[in-house]
């Protein structure tokens, strides 16, 4: 099958890069699914998991705060806010962030409450991605 190359780069670095079969993201307006010579596409990424489909191994999955998607023909760049592979999540903290959000919602108003449900939707985010990746490691 052919592949297509991906880099996924944050503030603090180079995440991956390398070649995938099909890079899932979770693009704003819904999650989006790339494959080799997939039409030119640039779009913004909302907190989630990006999996990519290696040839010959398991599905890789990264976690985002957001970002940009490129997707060239040949090549799919994430330029994330933040990332961080799967395995470098801890669902405990995960956990925590997300209920230390919904706490800040309860007594929130104005831009306040905006940004508290930002953060709520990213801790949230974040937690499901960490409970997926726990529950493939059992």
């Amino acid at each position: 099958m052919s592949t297509i190359h991906v880099e996924i780069v944050s503030a603090e670095g180079a995440i991956f890069s390398g070649d995938a079969e099909m890079v899932i993201a979770p693009a704003k307006m819904g999650e989006v699914g790339i494959t080799p010579r997939h039409a030119p596409l640039l779009t913004s990424l909302q907190p989630g998991e990006v999996r990519l489909q290696i040839p010959d191994e398991e599905e890789r999955l990264f976690y985002v705060t957001g970002g940009i998607l490129e997707v060239q023909p040949h090549l799919v760049t994430v330029l994330a806010d933040s990332a961080l592979q799967a395995d470098q999540l801890d669902e405990a903290a995960a956990m925590a962030a997300q209920q230390a959000a919904e706490e800040a919602m309860r007594g929130a108003a104005g831009e306040d409450l905006a940004r508290a449900q930002e953060q709520l939707v990213e801790a949230s985010a974040r937690y499901r991605a960490a409970q997926k990746l726990s529950g493939k490691r059992r």
